[in-house]
């Protein structure tokens, strides 16, 4: 059932590579085999990309350049426009924004942020929401989320701020184990010249104010500097382009930020909660 869903909902640029890959693979001559060989993957892999069964990952894009792009960069410049395809209808056009921001300003409520995820957090969180998922969709999410991390090294360097809640921290998902490479991984993202993550304390809302009551916010700024607020409730998106909302929101994540700890003592409680799941 899922491979003949994939097949219906396969894009535009899953489409192409297929037709493309396909047409340059018989023009050698090869065989299914034979190219799966080459790419160092299987014959099933090389067919059920060809299908549309299983859209091609970006490690075999990577591949298909190096053995049958010739050096045309075809399958190097799909590799972007297929990994939105691969995202959910909701966050395809807060995908593109992120990858081009030169500011994000981050707040996490429920989770650890899609951008500070470890694959293996990632996998247990798609993995075990509702309603389930097919494996291969499963995959296909957690390719998708960890592809998002090129952000981190990208020229011209994005400033990135994270503010989460400490409930973040202490609730695990996945194993004790995976949440404690969870947290290490966020402690290394943490000391990055780039990114500034602070944690709000469980308690901040004791002196009478807590600013993040009402979820979490991404606040984005462009390369044109524009500036943009972008929300996701369930399963649904928002993107907030009015300036007067816009300002509200930046005014709001300002006071959350002041409430949490400074950065380095949030650094210093996600590594001892690190300790704590040894």
């Amino acid at each position: 059932m899922a491979k003949a869903e994939n097949k219906e909902t396969a894009g535009p640029t899953a489409r192409m590579v297929a037709n493309l890959a396909r047409r340059l693979r018989i023009r050698k001559g090869w065989t299914q085999e034979r190219l799966g060989t080459e790419l160092g993957f299987t014959a099933a892999a090389v067919s059920a990309m060809e299908t549309l069964a299983q859209p091609a990952s970006d490690q075999m894009l990577v591949e298909l350049e190096r053995v049958l792009g010739d050096g045309l960069e075809i399958f190097e410049d799909a590799r972007e426009p297929m990994r939105l395809e691969k995202y959910p209808p909701q966050f395809k056009n807060y995908a593109a924004l992120e990858q081009k921001a030169l500011v994000l300003r981050l707040y996490a409520v429920l989770v650890i942020h899609g951008l500070f995820q470890t694959e293996e957090y990632a996998r247990a969180l798609i993995g075990g929401g509702y309603p389930p998922l097919p494996e291969q969709r499963v995959d296909q999410l957690v390719e998708a989320r960890m592809a998002r991390k090129a952000l981190f090294d990208r020229v011209p360097v994005a400033t990135i701020e994270l503010v989460l809640e400490e409930s973040v921290l202490r609730r695990e998902i996945g194993s004790k184990e995976i949440m404690r490479r969870q947290l290490l991984h966020l402690a290394e993202c943490a000391r990055r010249r780039n990114v500034t993550v602070q944690v709000l304390p469980l308690d901040c809302g004791l002196s009478g104010e807590h600013a993040g009551d009402r979820g979490g916010m991404t606040l984005i700024e462009t390369p044109d500097h524009d500036h943009l607020v972008y929300l996701e409730p369930q399963d649904e998106s928002l993107l907030i382009k009015d300036p007067g909302k816009v300002s509200t929101y930046a005014q709001r994540y300002a006071r959350i930020r002041a409430q949490a700890l400074d950065p380095r003592e949030s650094l210093g409680l996600i590594e001892r909660l690190a300790g704590e799941h040894q």
